[in-house]
């Protein structure tokens, strides 16, 4: 499992326009990454709106916020439509990021076992490095926790 100080593991996924992002194209400035299980659902909704209400305070502070799915571009495209987010979503079909950071886990529901993303964020500083990590969030305040983080790391 990542920790805290380690180099954030660079990718390469589509966003929801189709274009190519690459995490160490973002060096120089903080990069909040933020997995999430699956476009359109309750609390991934939430999360996203949530991120999506500071948008402004992130970028005043200045820190990117990228958020990632399984979900393909096109579901990510549709998804930010609906909810008119300002946020940059990328698509991990493959799980490749999912992996590398360590949230593509067992999970289960009902007695159920499966394979999901484990919602998680990281707080990467502009030199890579893994500055805060957030485990099986908790989606009240989170958004505003991550915020608080960013801020302090400007100081």
């Amino acid at each position: 499992m990542l920790q805290d100080g380690e180099n954030a593991p660079d990718f390469s996924l589509p966003d929801d326009a189709g274009s190519v992002v690459r995490l160490s194209k973002l060096k120089g400035r903080p990069v909040v990454v933020y997995f999430y299980p699956k476009d359109d659902t309750s609390g991934c909704t939430q999360e996203a709106k949530d991120f999506s209400c500071l948008a402004d305070q992130f970028a005043k502070a200045g820190a990117d916020v990228v958020g990632i799915s399984p979900d393909s571009s096109a579901s990510h495209k549709k998804f930010k439509t609906k909810y008119d987010l300002p946020l940059r979503l990328l698509a991990d079909e493959n799980k490749d990021a999912a992996n590398a950071y360590g949230v593509w886990v067992e999970k289960s529901m009902y007695g159920r076992k499966y394979m999901g993303v484990e919602r998680s964020t990281f707080l990467i500083d502009s030199k890579g490095k893994i500055v805060r990590s957030w485990r099986k969030v908790k989606i009240p305040g989170h958004a505003e926790d991550v915020l608080a983080a960013v801020k302090a790391l400007a100081k």
